[in-house]
């Protein structure tokens, strides 16, 4: 639904009921903010610096594929 045809319909409703149509919408974002707030983040290049190491081995081949070399 476009903003356009939510203002259609809200220029036909009486001012009481435009502040209940406000007071819903102000609920609803309340209710969602961390939904929408979760959606937006993005991990920053390099946050997870120091959290994890890499075994000194770690390009070395496993001993359990011996016998396929």
């Amino acid at each position: 639904m476009s903003n356009q045809v939510i203002l259609a319909y809200m220029d036909k409703l009486p001012d009481s009921l435009k502040n209940e149509v406000i007071d819903f919408i102000e609920f609803l974002l309340s209710k969602n903010k961390n939904a929408i707030n979760n959606e937006k983040k993005r991990p920053k290049f390099g946050s997870a610096k120091g959290r994890y190491q890499i075994s000194a081995d770690f390009d070395e081949p496993l001993e359990d594929f011996k016998e396929y070399m």
